[in-house]
């Protein structure tokens, strides 16, 4: 079983990887010869004033979407984890948003949010009648919140997993010695989904870096590189400024930030062999 993973990783992982890695020490238009060019890709990528900007970008996107998505998707997750039917015909009509492609939702919510012929128009409300996508602040936050209702029902699902793993002995013990359902949450709930919490952290965080699709359909990285996240930037690099080195040297770039904030959450995350449900 081992091996077969290990050459889809080698053949997916390893391999695209250490292609990018030699492309970043080439000059490269696409579609002529490739010449070596030693550190010349690497000293342009790096003094780009463009890649400070499509850094801050791509992690205060990555933080403000983790920031709203972990509280909603804990909530929710806890909520459908109840053994009530509803709960479990309403937590599939909920999942329905992570089998839409990035793409389509893009396209549907730029024609939704238009100021001209989308809900504003036709609920007649005044406040939805805002150029959303032409506005700095409010095409990152449009951005955010697209994100947020279409990963938000995959993160529910591993709550509602992580939940129902946890012991209902816990639980009438809590209720025996007085506990109301706020302190369960807060000293049983919560305390017990610490590894959950982590490994969904990581699942935001390290998939906010390939926001793509939906971020270049919706806004192209615009208004004024407003939402130009490092997976745009190198896009525009490679396909439409014919540079292929300095692309793939941000794609270098994401996979070592990728990794870097993986570790560092699970270093957090502290020893994972501890049982989630320890102390049960």
């Amino acid at each position: 079983m081992v091996l077969p993973a290990l050459l889809i990783f080698l053949a997916f992982g390893v391999i695209p990887l250490l292609g990018a890695l030699g492309l970043s020490f080439t000059t490269w238009d696409g579609i002529g010869a490739i010449h070596p060019s030693g550190l010349t890709s690497w000293r342009a990528t790096l003094t780009d004033p463009g890649l400070p900007h499509a850094l801050y970008v791509t992690f205060l996107i990555m933080a403000l979407s983790w920031a709203f998505q972990t509280p909603m998707s804990l909530l929710l997750g806890v909520f459908l984890a109840g053994r009530q039917r509803y709960r479990a015909v309403l937590a599939v009509v909920y999942f329905v948003p992570l089998l839409l492609s990035s793409a389509a939702i893009a396209i549907t919510y730029k024609a939704l949010l238009d100021p001209n012929f989308g809900l504003s128009a036709g609920l007649g409300v005044g406040f939805l009648a805002q150029d959303w996508l032409g506005r700095g602040r409010l095409a990152v936050g449009v951005v955010i919140f697209i994100v947020s209702w279409q990963y938000i029902p995959f993160h529910s699902l591993i709550y509602q997993a992580g939940v129902r793993q946890i012991p209902v002995s816990m639980y009438e013990a809590a209720q025996l010695d007085g506990a109301g359902r706020v302190r369960q949450f807060f000293s049983i709930t919560l305390p017990q989904l610490k590894y959950t919490i982590i490994t969904s952290s990581t699942l935001m965080v390290v998939g906010s870096l390939t926001f793509f699709d939906l971020i270049w359909v919706l806004t192209a990285g615009g208004p004024a590189d407003a939402t130009r996240v490092l997976a745009v930037q190198m896009y525009i690099k490679g396909f439409q400024g014919n540079q292929m080195g300095p692309a793939s040297a941000i794609a270098v770039i994401l996979v070592f930030v990728g990794l870097g904030l993986a570790l560092l959450l699970r270093r957090l995350g502290g020893d994972a062999r501890e049982s989630q449900t320890e102390g049960a």
